[in-house]
């Protein structure tokens, strides 16, 4: 979901991430990617943090529909990859409620329970309808499913996730990055459900485009 189209989209219920796998599955044998098709080259291409890895960064935002749809089939691949493979969320900094959505996102990073609250968060936005647009919010949901909401609310505020905030926002600026959910590859390439026709389909071509940066090295 882009910047632009997100006003005239309604929040996806809680059916739309069933929906996407009951879609895709079927078609989830991907085809060599084609690029211009499946995928597209950054431009200019960017570094990767982790230069000893091959870096998938998947861009997102809890505010997103379509990055709810998205999570429970990203998750768990994300934590399927190969040793060899670095996967990281970056949070983008447009759609609504987007700068807490950010700390919350690396405020959970801090206190260990991103694996923990990620798919609970977005089923608070997206089927409870809860903004979360307030630090206390998060932290009452984060304490709901045993969490600390203390830890967590000291996390939102402090300098560390302040830092890894501003650093998302620079990362999306360096990558061009307009719309989520979009997984980039090393610095060089992108794909996203969008592009390659589905959720399962863009995790087949990112397969594919860390097979070809293994090969080129």
């Amino acid at each position: 979901m882009n910047r632009r189209d997100f006003s005239s989209v309604l929040l996806a219920s809680g059916a739309g991430a069933s929906m996407l796998l009951a879609g895709t599955a079927a078609q989830s044998q991907t085809p060599v990617p084609g690029e211009g098709r499946d995928y597209a080259r950054i431009d200019p291409p960017q570094t990767p943090s982790n230069t000893s890895k091959v870096e998938v960064l998947e861009f997102f935002t809890y505010a997103c529909p379509h990055c709810n749809a998205f999570e429970p089939i990203v998750s768990p691949w994300a934590r399927s990859l190969p040793a060899d493979v670095a996967f990281r969320r970056v949070p983008v900094n447009f759609l609504f409620n987007a700068e807490n959505f950010a700390r919350t996102y690396y405020s959970l990073e801090t206190i260990g329970m991103v694996d923990a609250m990620q798919s609970k968060i977005f089923y608070a936005v997206h089927v409870d309808k809860q903004r979360l647009d307030k630090p206390e919010d998060v932290a009452a949901l984060v304490a709901k499913n045993g969490g600390d909401g203390t830890k967590f609310l000291a996390a939102f505020k402090s300098f560390s996730v302040a830092t890894s905030v501003a650093r998302a926002k620079k990362i999306q600026a360096d990558y061009k990055v307009e719309a989520v959910p979009t997984l980039t590859i090393q610095g060089r390439y992108y794909t996203s459900p969008s592009q390659a026709g589905g959720g399962l389909q863009s995790l087949a071509v990112a397969d594919a485009l860390i097979d070809m940066v293994r090969r080129k090295g």
